[in-house]
């Protein structure tokens, strides 16, 4: 399984950015995807969740800010991330928990300015 995250950038407080984690090696409509981020010095941190049966969840600090989408036949996970913040500076990774492993992407980083 490999998953690769890209998307990322720098914004202004306001502005939106789509992050994208492209799957290989499983079948992503089968599975709960993930997005968390991570600052370092801190604990990675659970954004959103995506389940096989199309049901949405978000921290709190990003809903109504964030949509989790995705496009199984083109095995992509979608972060669309509106109205940003700087508290939403992270490094920000893809995730799948499969066959009792964690998998994780490389990660894509996420600056916002003020």
């Amino acid at each position: 399984v490999q998953l690769q995250a890209s998307g990322g950038g720098l914004a202004q407080a306001g502005g939106s950015l789509r992050l994208s984690c492209k799957a290989s090696g499983i079948v992503l409509s089968i599975n709960t995807m993930n997005w968390y981020r991570q600052v370092p010095g801190n604990q990675r941190e659970w954004v959103a969740s995506s389940t096989s049966n199309g049901r949405a969840n978000y921290i709190d600090s990003v809903k109504g800010r964030f949509t989790i989408s995705r496009d199984n036949a083109k095995r992509t996970l979608y972060l669309q991330m509106n109205n940003l913040e700087p508290e939403d500076t992270a490094r920000y990774y893809c995730h799948v928990h499969w066959r009792s492993r964690d998998y994780w992407g490389q990660g894509t980083q996420v600056t916002v300015s003020s």
